[in-house]
């Protein structure tokens, strides 16, 4: 791949490296109120990811040949097999915030948060910036790169909306 592409999809993993590292502060300090852990999947499903995201991904795991589910459904993620994620490294931005108290503006502008039904039944403490992950300025610059990469000429195809199923990874890949 060309130069472009190169530095762009550097810029991806400099964000995904952020991601991780608050990522792994908030699963420390709300570990106590967290159930997430290998084995539960109820959030593993295919989602759908933006061009950069999706080829990033593509590019990492060239040669590499993830295992997949044969006969999952369209809604399940065909990279879980035995409830475990064979692109776990890999893995897109919104399975690397799963489960954590996400703080998101909603389409009034109000302030909302989002954690998943199994995690925090048992938190008496306040969800506050300090302990959220604040998933709209991480989205935002997600989505500004990937208007990025869509001005590449192989990627011009697709519009600044567009978001392609996880599943596909499978193809893109051999």
């Amino acid at each position: 791949m060309e130069q472009p592409f190169r530095e762009i999809i550097q810029k991806y993993r400099q964000l995904r490296s952020e991601t991780d590292q608050l990522v792994t502060r908030l699963e420390q300090q709300h570990r106590p109120h967290m159930q997430c852990r290998q084995g539960c999947d109820q959030c593993c499903m295919d989602y759908r990811i933006f061009p950069v995201e999706f080829y990033a991904i593509a590019e990492e795991l060239k040669g590499v040949q993830p295992q997949t589910e044969a006969g999952a459904s369209a809604d399940d993620c065909i990279f879980l097999t035995d409830h475990v994620c064979s692109i776990y490294a890999s893995r897109p931005f919104i399975c690397r915030t799963h489960g954590l108290p996400l703080l998101y503006a909603n389409d009034d502008g109000e302030w909302e948060l989002s954690a998943c039904e199994l995690n925090f039944t048992e938190f008496d403490g306040d969800f506050h910036a300090r302990n959220t992950f604040p998933q709209d300025r991480f989205n935002s610059r997600l989505f500004m790169l990937n208007k990025e990469f869509i001005t590449l000429p192989e990627f011009s195809r697709f519009g600044e909306f567009d978001l392609l199923p996880l599943r596909d990874l499978a193809a893109e890949i051999k």
